[in-house]
């Protein structure tokens, strides 16, 4: 029997100036209805704590969409899944929930791929506002969370990523890459305990 070993890690905390990424809180993923939802109540309910926490002491905050308005976009990544051809730009699942609606002002950032980071501008965007912490929320947790986390570290910021804060269709899924992430590329923190950071912060 092969005896499965982590690397030994440390905790990174947050940073003096963190941004909120709010990843793809569309009502496509959050909305039962949709072919690609969920129910996440539990979870835009945690989105909004901490949107309006960071809202409170005037910090960063970038949400991300995830649309296609042409054919040509993505085409390996929606030909490995179809389904993503009900993001279409303008259509009923592109708009961000109501729940967690941007303010006049606050950022958007449309991109295609998983990583919020690929082909856009975000790295740029974030560095031009000093930040040296990327809290990363949204959904799936599987996918375009893990993706824009692994990249936020792999751009050379510190990384929390908020455990009631991200959504996975698959349960499964969403548990081990939570556990991935923490073990190499993020602190995956409760709501709770970054509540309290974000109160402490001085920006």
């Amino acid at each position: 029997m092969t005896t499965v070993t982590t690397l030994p890690n440390q905790t990174l905390g947050m940073g003096r100036r963190p941004a909120l990424i709010i990843v793809d809180a569309m009502l496509g993923f959050t909305d039962p209805a949709s072919p690609l939802g969920a129910d996440c109540n539990d979870e835009i309910a945690a989105i909004r704590q901490l949107l309006d926490a960071f809202r409170s002491k005037g910090a960063p905050i970038i949400f991300t969409t995830n649309t296609y308005a042409h054919e040509n976009e993505a085409r390996v990544f929606r030909r490995k899944l179809p389904v993503l051809n009900h993001l279409r730009s303008g259509g009923p699942w592109s708009s961000i929930d109501p729940r967690v609606s941007p303010l006049p002002g606050e950022r958007i950032i449309n991109k295609t791929l998983p990583s919020a980071f690929f082909d856009t501008s975000l790295r740029w965007e974030l560095a031009c506002a000093d930040v040296d912490t990327a809290v990363v929320v949204g959904f799936s947790t599987s996918g375009c969370v893990r993706a824009t986390a692994v990249d936020a570290m792999q751009a050379g910021f510190q990384v929390l990523v908020a455990r009631e804060a991200c959504g996975d269709r698959d349960r499964a899924a969403h548990e081990a890459n939570l556990r991935d992430l923490d073990l190499k590329y993020a602190d995956v923190v409760v709501v709770e305990e970054l509540l309290k950071m974000i109160d402490h912060l001085s920006i």
